[in-house]
């Protein structure tokens, strides 16, 4: 056990310490410190032995003597590592995991270990944490026999009160404020580290606030599931201080005023044993999954995870004990890949027992859209089929094409434009069109659009009322249109406008004249133009788009 007296290696040597007939060698850089911990074990089935190790200092000579049938790497942080710790372990015959969750790491583990493992009749696994093997075990459990995946939405939130390690600060800073790896529009693309913050819901758990983060799940899960539109991961701190504070330093590295800041990492942990006071030991992880059943019905599908207790540092070394019993086994096959291709979600939820640990998981099956909401199935049906396809609840959520955008003039004007991210004027500009069909307590099914113009994006709410109505929600303002279809397409004039829950006056409220219709090559063409009172044209941008997938 690689860094048996650290953070995550104390709790994964606990879990494994009441199974019978292993032998355990606790390695930390003092073998004091090692007999240290193992003497607070309460009655352990394992035999525990303490041993220095140090794996920068003669580590193939060290395996020989010891010679481990597995090897676990708990040490980290793997931001920046190499593989000679996995390599010196395949090399003495030994089986190697590591609970690694460092992109780069875990991007060439196989193509750095496979020869070698293969050689020497062993496994090599990586990545058996909370991401990406549980993230992933669980994706795959949920879309099982799924048509079409269309967004992942992965969430992470440890109770304030967990001991966190050094390690683990400086790898949450090496990438506050850089480019991460995302999944958006159906490819890979990039975020910032640290931001685009939101606020999740978490069943037995309540609110917590999120922001990105990087994982090697972005990028691997995308091509994995064959994901539409979007795969995001997200993390939070409970403590609202330390999590607002890592989000400000990220906004600063990002504009280059401040660089590194591991100078800063002692004082910060001081600084916990103030912030983390107000917080709690319960802490959770939540994925949401949207797309296509098996019968092709458009389906949102959540697996939520709670620990109270401050059980929840332990659920990223299930995973390795979920390993570690299928190599014993011999069941686990030869060669090095991710732990989660010898795992399933089952065999990790089988460690979970010994927690104070929880799990449930809920579909949520919607058979209409908003559209046919608000139109109903008559004047659903009356529509032309490709805005039918469109507007459908099991319609493609990513569409392409280009559209040509003129800008109104005046400062007035620009400044609405600024505050509601209109696109800029150009003509054959890019654009794409994401729909994230989803639903909250509050509104029941919405849709999600996101406009994205030459990559500058603009994003609404909208939702179904009936009659004809649909409301399109630009925070903190909401519009009321109303739809009024026929065989060519559709109208939507402004009725009303409120702000928050507050009516606003009519004759304030901007002019809308937008049409949806199909062109005479079957594409389908929109055309909105907006003007206000006393400023007037705001944007006017028309175009044409086709699906970017089919199906």
């Amino acid at each position: 056990m690689i860094g048996g007296t650290g953070v995550f290696g104390k709790r994964l040597v606990r879990h494994l310490s009441g199974q019978p007939g292993l032998a355990l060698y606790v390695s930390s850089r003092s073998a004091a410190k090692a007999e240290t911990f193992i003497k607070t074990l309460k009655r352990p089935q394992a035999e525990l032995r303490p041993v220095t190790l140090d794996t920068s200092v003669n580590l193939h000579e060290q395996l020989d003597n010891i010679r481990p049938r597995i090897v676990v790497d708990c040490s980290g942080p793997f931001q920046g590592a190499g593989y000679e710790t996995a390599q010196a372990a395949v090399s003495a015959g030994a089986h190697f995991i590591d609970l690694a969750d460092a992109r780069d790491y875990l991007a060439g583990f196989a193509d750095a270990l496979d020869v070698t493992a293969r050689q020497n009749s062993v496994s090599a696994l990586t990545g058996a944490s909370s991401t990406p093997t549980v993230s992933t075990c669980v994706a795959r459990h949920l879309t099982k026999g799924w048509q079409r995946v269309d967004t992942v939405d992965i969430a992470i939130t440890p109770g304030g009160k967990s001991e966190v390690g050094q390690s683990v600060i400086k790898a949450i800073f090496s990438y506050a404020g850089k480019d991460v790896p995302s999944w958006v529009t159906g490819r890979l693309s990039k975020t910032i580290g640290w931001q685009s913050a939101r606020r999740i819901h978490i069943p037995g758990l309540g609110h917590r606030r999120v922001a990105a983060v990087e994982t090697y799940d972005a990028e691997y899960l995308g091509p994995l599931l064959d994901v539409q539109s979007r795969v995001s991961f997200s993390a939070g701190l409970e403590s609202r201080v330390e999590q607002l504070g890592i989000e400000a330093i990220a906004a600063l590295r990002k504009r280059r005023i401040i660089g590194s800041v591991n100078a800063l990492i002692p004082l910060l942990l001081k600084a916990r044993q103030i912030t983390r006071i107000p917080t709690s030991t319960s802490g959770g992880m939540l994925v949401k999954i949207c797309g296509l059943d098996a019968d092709g019905i458009t389906t949102e599908a959540k697996w939520s995870l709670v620990a109270h207790q401050d059980h929840g540092p332990n659920i990223p070394i299930l995973p390795a004990a979920a390993a570690i019993r299928k190599l014993l086994s011999g069941s686990a096959k030869q060669g090095a890949d991710f732990a989660h291709a010898a795992l399933s979600l089952a065999d990790i939820q089988s460690e979970m027992h010994a927690y104070d640990i929880k799990t449930a998981t809920s579909l949520v099956k919607t058979h209409k859209s908003i559209f046919e909401t608000a139109l109903g199935p008559q004047g659903m049906n009356a529509l032309p089929q490709k805005l039918r396809q469109f507007h459908g609840a099991s319609g493609p959520v990513l569409w392409s094409g280009q559209a040509d955008v003129t800008r109104g003039a005046g400062a007035l004007s620009r400044l609405v434009g600024w505050i509601f991210r209109f696109p800029q004027s150009g003509q054959s500009v890019p654009v794409t069109v994401s729909i994230d069909r989803t639903r909250t307590p509050q509104e029941g099914p919405i849709e999600v659009w996101t406009r994205r113009f030459a990559g500058k994006s603009m994003t609404s709410v909208l939702s179904g009322q009936g009659g004809g109505l649909m409301l399109e929600r630009f925070a903190p303002f909401t519009f009321g249109l109303k739809l009024e279809q026929n065989a060519k397409g559709i109208q939507m004039p402004l009725r009303h406008w409120c702000i928050g829950k507050l009516p606003l006056p009519g004759f304030l409220a901007p002019r809308s004249e937008t049409t949806e219709h199909i062109d005479g090559d079957g594409r389908f063409r929109f055309d909105v133009r907006l003007r206000a009172p006393f400023i007037g044209s705001l944007v006017h941008y028309r175009g044409w788009l086709e699906p970017t997938h089919e199906g």
